[in-house]
């Protein structure tokens, strides 16, 4: 009854190529950027802002990022924490060497290094597929991260390798409370994934599809592999750089090369599992479960459990419920969460008699 699409015509193909057509779906988007922009700042305390709601930004945007490249491109990478640290460490430089560098300028400078390094990784894409391409991208996290340790001039010269972040400014502001950055980080992220929202729906977008599905077709009619594979790497890398100097400088307030390791790029591939592969709303729901299932799962343990539960158990046994719940989310829907909120969505339309 909430969601009937009944009496709304399209009467122009702008109308009909908007990223939200319905207007029930216009009005709860602002709706809700409205509630994250304004209310969540006023009422929300310092630890939620800091410790959950940034992150779960951040790697949402670095979920979009992988999203593009294996959901509509269908080209597995396991370097997503790689491309991360280019940008952070990019974003790093760029501000540290050039005088008066703007810090959004910074991170966008950040994240076109992480497209250049990803075309780079990207090539053997041209050439070999599914695991064989992982392996190939795994290699970039490995080598990438060698790379940052092995030569000082990426940290200026830094004797522990772990530098801090400089201060974030912009037109005069400093942004050094949970809520400045939170809303900076939200803006960052909202304008980026309402550009992949669009983008996806594109003619790039239609030509990753294309070859995803089956490239040896898509090239018969007349779609080139080598640049939609190697634009969807660019993308992505651009993504997954931008995510990682908001992780360094929003969040971490550091930028050193192990926060960038093999467990990052496994949790941002877990996110859009879970969430739903080829899905932008997908990305944004993994990344909120795998950072609040911990958080949660460690509150009722204690809870629960209290002083009776043996030193070491509880996070064991955080891990076990974590990766059960993986494997049933993976049997019962493998499309992923994003999938279940489409479902809701069509059975309102056909309210009150669901089929």
């Amino acid at each position: 009854m909430l969601y009937r699409e009944a009496g709304q015509f399209k009467a122009s193909y702008e109308e009909d190529q908007q990223i939200f057509p319905i207007r029930q779906d216009r009005v709860g988007m602002a709706v809700l950027l409205a509630f994250f922009f304004l209310a969540v700042p006023m009422f929300a305390s310092q630890y939620w802002l800091q410790a959950i709601l940034i992150p779960v930004l951040i790697f949402s945007l670095a979920a979009i990022g992988l999203n593009i490249l294996t959901g509509y491109a269908g080209q597995l990478s396991l370097g997503s924490a790689a491309f991360m640290a280019v940008g952070a460490f990019g974003a790093y430089n760029f501000m540290l060497r050039i005088d008066g560098m703007p810090f959004l300028l910074g991170i966008v400078l950040g994240g076109l290094s992480a497209a250049l390094v990803g075309v780079a990784f990207g090539l053997p894409s041209l050439r070999i597929k599914g695991f064989y391409l992982a392996v190939a991208t795994l290699a970039a996290q490995f080598f990438i991260v060698w790379a940052l340790v092995k030569f000082p001039w990426f940290s200026n010269y830094s004797s522990s390798g772990v530098i801090s972040a400089q201060e974030i400014q912009i037109l005069g502001y400093a942004f050094t409370t949970p809520e400045s950055k939170y809303l900076l980080t939200l803006a960052v992220v909202t304008v980026f994934a309402l550009v992949a929202k669009n983008l996806v729906r594109s003619t790039t977008g239609r030509r990753w599809m294309a070859v995803r599905d089956m490239d040896v077709a898509a090239e018969v009619i007349g779609i080139r592999p080598m640049r939609a594979k190697l634009s969807a790497f660019a993308v992505s890398s651009f993504y997954c750089g931008v995510a990682g100097a908001l992780y360094a400088y929003t969040y971490l307030g550091t930028v050193e090369p192990e926060g960038f390791n093999l467990d990052l790029s496994f949790k941002i591939l877990f996110m859009i599992i879970i969430g739903g592969v080829g899905s932008i709303l997908g990305s944004f729901l993994g990344a909120a479960f795998i950072v609040l299932l911990p958080i949660l799962l460690n509150v009722v343990m204690h809870s629960t459990l209290g002083s009776a539960m043996p030193p070491g158990l509880g996070s064991n046994l955080e891990l076990i419920i974590f990766g059960g719940l993986i494997i049933f989310f993976l049997i019962v829907e493998p499309h992923g969460l994003a999938r279940l909120w489409q479902l809701g969505k069509d059975k309102l339309r056909l309210w009150p008699f669901p089929h």
